[in-house]
């Protein structure tokens, strides 16, 4: 059986997509909940496909906890004000994330503020604070 360059080409995007699609689920958070992180900044990690915080949180039950932070890409970030200056290790900070389902210590950023209580908060739709600094996002989820 002979498959023609333009069937070939619709299968391989099909799968192509699937992938895209499986890559870009949300599953894995709990996004009904949400954690508070009270820490200090080990490594902001601006690199795509998506950028991470890696904060150390202070345990009662010994050393400190390592949480890694899921954020969005790079590019969106810049768009919604970010810099890869943004934050950098040592500064303390409060994260709000969505956790892992499956316990880990990780999580999909929510909300953050820093020392100086300046605040910046994932405009996702859905989320409940949707601003960068007291500015409102954009319907489109880009900040002004």
């Amino acid at each position: 059986m002979k498959l023609s360059r333009a069937t070939l080409a619709i299968a391989l995007l099909a799968v192509w997509s699937a992938t895209a699609l499986a890559h870009h689920s949300f599953a894995m958070f709990d996004v009904g909940k949400q954690v508070s992180l009270n820490g200090t900044v080990k490594e902001f990690e601006w690199t795509n496909p998506h950028a991470w915080i890696e904060i150390s949180v202070p345990s009662e039950q010994g050393p400190d906890v390592l949480w890694s932070v899921q954020m969005n890409s790079p590019n969106n970030l810049t768009r919604q004000g970010w810099k890869r200056t943004t934050l950098k290790p040592g500064d303390r900070v409060t994260i709000v994330i969505n956790p892992m389902r499956d316990g880990r210590k990780a999580g999909l950023f929510y909300k953050l503020t820093k020392a100086d209580g300046e605040t910046i908060t994932d405009p996702r739709p859905g989320s409940a604070n949707t601003s960068y600094n007291g500015a409102t996002a954009a319907p489109d989820n880009k900040s002004p």
